[in-house]
């Protein structure tokens, strides 16, 4: 096998580039048996094989950087840099990184995992290296699905200034997760459109360049390029900002791909090279729903199918036939996604009421202070979004939504431990930073009917609210405990004494399995489900304090800012007897990983909240 030659960085060029092809095939096969065991991204990766394999043959890595987008892309990087072994442990816990990791490999020079980010952090790069005096190539790849968040522009804007070499390779595969959206990818698909015009002019540029004395001339021929451009493509977006702008080129052709590199790397100012490329390329399941092979769970070759069909419903699920329902009862209420309609579950709400779903693109900060103006204009909105990409957007929570006390709708999705993506999509401070903020209330669901009738509740409620609910199976025990949702109030589940569990969310259930182990124990238990975040239930934690010598708090959310850090500083005003454990996520960046391991090694697993409990055996002498 060809990969057997690729121990490590630069190895690739010891390649024949006759055999090119065939190693991107043999990338292609390897990628697709190791994620149909380990689950990944799977359909980014496969569309960027030649891309890559092209960056490095014209790179020098470490001393080059790569800066890639989000990170979903870069398996074939590692595998280039001799991390083939890390895939048996891909995504699993203490094994390599589904995203790049600086501490993984001095290959990867910045940690990425959130959209829009690389072409700032490419600049950033790019301006060290010149005021150290160093002579290495940066190059900052960003998908056209990437390209729909503002943060991209900013960061263009300010490269557009630059008299120093920038490469910056736009990765246009038509896809972000779903479909693009908008503008911009209108504006892409015309580039896409024009191979005419582009054959016409690369055969002349490079035809006259080759020819002696004919300096004079091929300047001309640059400046009528761009008069050309304006001609065929109206308003050449990239070259009117200051940009170089090289391509479409086809992103499967390596040749063509590493003799594009090579000239953007003799331009003295910031370039951008556009590189077509198809999502899924190689395995047809891939190509054919590159929505459902993003980001895939493990899957049976053959056909694609999952190796583990899901039976039961997720609390997307049912997020997605409540808003189904609700859309039908109020023609007010509209839903708003930032990319993502079929990982929030709102396709099914798109497809019923197509005039009242809004896909804003990667732009959550757009997102929220566009439900803002919905809102003020006498409408409903739901933004449905993840966790670790709504933090994005906090400054318009605050400064757009929540001052005006606008009756923005949050379903607050994947929000606790979400584990194989790691760091930067572990939902763990929602708590925190939404309960930061004047006028905002927080609710979280203990199973599937409460997420229902939260739902309902917040659509009738009038104010700035977020609903948080985790990522997997909907829970579906303590169907006989549904009483009415009232504004601020807790419910409680079983009345006994001693020691009270006051729990969050996903948290109920653990706590269901806490109780029925202190009991066992001879211990008498009651159990609370919060419900309520912002506020807290004030007269339910004054009423607990009168017979209880211990209130243990449950929450999947870091200590820092959560609602145990809320109840604690209530009992402090009270100066009650009654003492606190606040179980809690430590103030920390949560790892990759099975979230059951995750939740043992950080402590919110049932043996772990039980041997805490035990551990305050004088607080419990009874």
């Amino acid at each position: 096998m060809l990969l057997d030659q690729i121990k490590k960085e630069n190895d690739i060029k010891s390649i024949s580039p006759t055999d090119y092809e065939a190693l991107a095939e043999e990338i292609r096969e390897f990628l697709i048996q190791k994620i149909s065991v380990t689950g990944g991204h799977l359909g980014s990766n496969l569309g960027a094989v030649e891309l890559t394999m092209a960056l490095h043959l014209s790179l020098d890595l470490p001393e080059d950087k790569i800066v890639w987008d989000v990170g979903h892309q870069s398996y074939t990087h590692k595998l280039l840099t001799g991390r083939r072994e890390g895939f048996e442990t891909l995504r699993k816990y203490g094994g390599m990184s589904g995203f790049p990791k600086r501490k993984e490999s001095a290959c990867d020079c910045f940690d990425t995992g959130h959209s829009s980010t690389s072409i700032s952090a490419g600049l950033g790069l790019v301006r060290a290296r010149d005021i150290l005096g160093e002579k290495n190539t940066i190059v900052s790849v960003i998908g056209d699905g990437a390209l729909t968040g503002g943060m991209a522009y900013e960061a263009l804007n300010n490269a557009s200034r630059m008299e120093t070499n920038f490469i910056v390779v736009l990765n246009d595969n038509n896809m972000s997760i779903s479909e693009n959206v908008g503008g911009i990818s209108k504006y892409l698909n015309n580039l896409r459109m024009a191979p005419k015009y582009w054959d016409v002019k690369e055969g002349i540029y490079y035809t006259l360049k080759g020819m002696p004395k004919c300096g004079p001339l091929v300047e001309g021929i640059r400046k009528a390029k761009n008069s050309l451009k304006q001609l065929v493509v109206p308003g050449m977006f990239f070259e009117d900002m200051g940009l170089t702008y090289l391509g479409p080129v086809d992103g499967h052709n390596i040749e063509e791909l590493v003799r594009v590199f090579g000239e953007a790397k003799k331009i003295r100012r910031g370039v951008l090279v556009h590189v077509i490329t198809e999502k899924g390329k190689g395995y047809e399941p891939a190509r054919r729903h590159p929505a459902r092979f993003h980001g895939t769970e493990p899957f049976d070759i053959q056909t694609g199918l999952p190796a583990k069909p899901r039976t039961v419903a997720n609390y997307t699920d049912i997020f997605s036939t409540v808003m189904t329902k609700l859309g039908s009862r109020d023609e007010k209420i509209v839903a708003i996604t930032a990319a993502m309609p079929d990982g929030t579950g709102l396709k099914r709400f798109r497809n019923i009421f197509p005039d009242r779903f809004f896909d804003v693109g990667i732009a959550e900060e757009h997102a929220v202070t566009f439900a803002a103006g919905l809102a003020a204009g006498g409408m409903k909105p739901i933004v449905a979004v993840y966790s670790s990409f709504l933090q994005r957007a906090y400054d318009q929570i605050l400064h757009d939504v929540c001052i005006q006390d606008l009756p923005v709708i949050f379903a607050v999705d994947r929000a606790g431990l979400v584990g194989s993506d790691g760091e930067t999509h572990q939902g763990i401070f929602d708590l925190s930073y939404l309960s930061s903020i004047p006028n905002m209330h927080i609710m979280a669901p203990k199973n599937k009917w409460e997420l229902s009738d939260m739902m309902k509740f917040a659509v009738k409620f009038g104010h700035p609210i977020a609903i948080r609910y985790p990522r997997g199976t909907a829970f579906d025990g303590l169907k006989e405990h549904r009483a009415s949702i009232e504004f601020g109030k807790s419910e409680m589940i079983y009345k006994e004494k001693e020691i009270a569990l006051v729990a969050v969310g996903s948290m109920v259930k653990t706590a269901i399995e806490v109780r029925e182990s202190l009991v066992a124990e001879g211990y008498s238990v009651t159990l609370v489900n919060a419900r309520f975040v912002k506020p807290i239930d004030e007269e339910m934690i004054k009423e607990l304090c009168k017979d209880h010598k211990l209130l243990v708090t449950m929450e999947e959310n870091v200590a820092s800012g959560g609602f145990g850090e809320k109840v604690r500083e209530y009992l402090d005003s009270l100066k009650t007897d009654t003492k606190i454990l606040s179980i809690a996520l430590p103030d920390a960046y949560i790892e990759h990983g099975n979230v059951d391991i995750l939740r043992k090694e950080v402590g919110i697993d049932k043996d772990s909240i039980l041997q805490k409990i035990v551990e305050n055996r004088q607080t419990l002498d009874m």
